[in-house]
C-alpha cells in the first residue's frame, strides 16, 4: 500500500510540475514578443516570429528527446535547471543586447530556439517517466490536460497581473525561479538515484535569479536610461503599455513603448496645431470631446476658450491621466487642466465609450499615437470615424493627428481619405516640430472649411494668421497621392506607416 501512495504522489508531482511549465513555456512567449514589439514596434509581426519560432523549435525539441534514453530522471532535472537560468535572464540579456550590442534579433532568434527546443523536451521526457508507472493512454491524456490548462492560465496572468505588477523583467526571473522549483521538486522525488550533489547547483541558481529578480528594477532603470538621452525620471509598466518620462534642466520628454508622445520644449507646436484650428473651425464649444491626450496638454489648449463649458477626455490608460494630474511638476506642463471642474475624465475603451454614448458633441479631437498596432489603427478606421460622426452637432468638426505627410506620406493621406468615406468636409494640414519632424492633421466637419478667414487668439506661442494660411499647403513631395482607405478588415493604414518609417529608417 505505501508503494502504491508513493508512485501516486509521484505522478501528481509530476503532473504539477507539467501544469507549472506549461505556464513558464507560454510566459516566455509572450515576455519575447511584448518586449520585442515594445522595443521595435510591429507588435503584430514579432508576436507571428516568436511564437512561430518557439513552436517550430518546440518540435525540434521533442524529436531530440528520442536521443535521450539514459538517466531520465537526471536529465529532466538539469533541463529544468538549464531553462530556469535561461529563461530566468532572457528578458534581461534581450534588453541588454538592445542597448549595448544592437543586435537584438540575433540574440532574439538564438533565444527562442534555444529556449523553445529545450521546452519542446520536456513534455516527452516526463510521459516517458511516467510511463514506467502507469498506462501510456492515461499518461497522454494528463499530461496533455494539465499542460492546456496552465497554457491558459498563464493567457490570463501575463495581462492581468504580470506585467502590471512585475513589468518584464522581474516576471522574467520569476519564472525562471518557478523552472527551478519544478526541477528541485523532481530532484526530490528521484533523489535517492539521482544524489545530492544538485543541491549545490539548485542552491546557487536560486541565489543567482533571487538577486537578479531583487535588483531587477535597477537594471531596467540603467539600461533604459542607455535608451533615452536624458535621465528617466518617471517609467512604469502599466496593464496597457510601457510609460517613461525623462527629464533634463527642466526640459521633459514622455514615452509609449518607447516612442516619444511629447518634448516639453516644443510640445506646443505640436498642440496648438492639433487644437485651435479645430476649435476655430467648429460653430460651438459646448460640449467637447478628447479621445486620448492623457497627459492633458489638448486638454489644456481646449480650456483656453472661455465658451467651453464640458469637456470629455477619454484615455484607457488611468495611469497616464492620474500622472498628469497629480505629478508636481508634469501637471504644471498642462496648467493643472485636470484640476478645471468642467473636466469629465474616463480610463475606458474609446470605441465603446462612443458606442454607449447619447450625447453629441461640437468638437471631437483624437489625439492618439501612431497607428503601428491593430489595436491603435482600428480607431483610425472607416467604421470607427463613421461612429464618430454620428455623434458630431451639425456645427461639429473633427480633427485627428495623422503621422507624418512625409515620413509615412501614405498613411497621411489613407487618414484623410478613411474620414473622407464618412461624407464629412475635409482639410489636411501639417506644420514642423522639431521632435518629430513634419507632422501632419486631419479635420472634418460638416461644412467647408476655410483657414484663410480663421484669426487664431493671442497669446499662442506658435500660431498665428500667417502660419495658418501656411499650414494647408503641401510640397509635391508630400503631396496627395492615390492610397486605399484604412477598413477594419484590411488594416492597410499599418502597413502604409510601416513602409514609410523603414523606407527613412532601414
Amino acid at each position: 500500500m505505501s508503494s502504491m501512495v508513493d508512485t501516486k504522489n509521484k505522478e501528481v508531482a509530476l503532473l504539477f510540475g507539467t501544469f507549472l511549465i506549461a505556464i513558464c513555456g507560454l510566459i516566455y512567449q509572450l515576455l519575447e514578443g511584448t518586449l520585442s514589439s515594445y522595443l521595435l514596434g510591429d507588435s503584430v509581426y514579432h508576436f507571428s516570429l516568436v511564437i512561430g519560432l518557439f513552436m517550430s523549435s518546440m518540435g525540434i525539441g521533442s524529436w531530440l528527446s528520442r536521443f535521450i534514453d539514459k538517466n531520465l530522471e537526471a536529465a529532466f532535472v538539469k533541463l529544468q535547471l538549464s531553462i530556469a537560468i535561461l529563461g530566468g535572464f532572457s528578458a534581461f540579456i534581450l534588453f541588454f543586447t538592445f542597448a549595448y550590442i544592437d543586435n537584438y534579433d540575433a540574440f532574439l532568434y538564438l533565444i527562442t530556439i534555444l529556449l523553445g527546443s529545450m521546452l519542446g523536451i520536456e513534455i516527452p521526457l516526463i510521459i516517458r517517466i511516467l510511463k514506467e508507472n502507469f498506462s501510456l493512454k492515461t499518461n497522454i491524456s494528463n499530461v496533455f490536460t494539465v499542460d492546456y490548462i496552465g497554457a491558459l492560465f498563464a493567457s490570463l496572468l501575463f495581462p492581468l497581473v504580470l506585467v502590471p505588477k512585475l513589468g518584464l523583467m522581474q516576471t522574467s526571473f520569476l519564472f525562471g525561479m518557478v523552472n527551478l522549483f519544478v526541477g528541485t521538486m523532481a530532484w526530490y522525488i528521484f533523489r535517492k538515484l539521482l544524489g545530492k550533489r544538485y543541491v549545490i547547483y539548485i542552491f546557487t541558481l536560486l541565489m543567482i535569479l533571487l538577486i537578479g529578480f531583487w535588483q531587477s528594477t535597477k537594471l531596467t532603470t540603467m539600461i533604459e536610461n542607455k535608451l533615452y538621452k536624458n535621465s528617466i525620471i518617471y517609467s512604469k509598466q502599466t496593464k496597457y503599455q510601457k510609460i517613461v518620462v525623462t527629464g533634463n534642466n527642466g526640459r521633459v520628454q514622455f514615452y509609449i513603448n518607447g516612442a516619444i508622445q511629447f518634448d516639453s520644449i516644443d510640445e506646443h507646436r505640436y498642440h496648438e496645431s492639433l487644437v485651435h484650428p479645430a476649435m476655430m473651425s467648429a460653430k460651438a464649444h459646448e460640449n467637447i470631446l478628447i479621445i486620448g491626450g492623457g497627459d492633458g496638454m489638448a486638454l489644456r489648449e481646449v480650456l483656453k476658450y472661455d465658451d467651453v463649458s464640458k469637456v470629455t477626455l477619454v484615455d484607457l490608460d488611468p495611469v497616464i491621466t492620474t500622472l498628469f494630474k497629480e505629478h508636481k511638476d508634469l501637471s504644471k506642463l498642462n496648467n493643472h487642466a485636470y484640476r478645471d471642474k468642467r473636466v469629465r475624465v474616463l480610463n475606458q475603451d474609446a470605441w465603446k465609450f462612443i458606442e454607449n454614448s447619447k450625447e453629441l458633441f461640437d468638437l471631437i479631437i483624437l489625439d492618439l499615437p501612431d497607428p503601428n498596432n491593430i489595436s491603435l489603427s482600428r480607431l483610425y478606421s472607416q467604421t470607427f470615424y463613421q461612429l464618430l460622426k454620428n455623434k458630431l452637432s451639425k456645427s461639429g468638426a473633427i480633427v485627428t493627428q495623422a503621422s507624418s505627410p512625409l515620413f509615412t506620406q501614405r498613411a497621411f493621406w489613407s487618414i484623410k481619405k478613411t474620414m473622407e468615406h464618412t461624407g464629412l468636409q475635409m482639410k489636411a494640414y501639417h506644420t514642423y516640430v522639431p521632435s518629430f519632424g513634419e507632422w501632419g492633421f486631419i479635420l472634418g466637419a460638416n461644412f467647408p472649411i476655410d483657414f484663410d478667414k480663421q484669426k487664431p487668439m493671442k497669446g499662442l506661442k506658435y500660431l498665428n494668421t500667417d502660419v495658418m494660411k501656411r499650414m494647408p499647403l503641401f510640397a509635391p513631395d508630400i503631396a496627395e497621392i492615390e492610397v486605399e482607405p484604412n477598413k477594419l478588415s484590411t488594416h492597410r493604414l499599418i502597413e502604409y506607416y510601416d513602409e514609410g518609417w523603414k523606407k527613412w529608417y532601414e
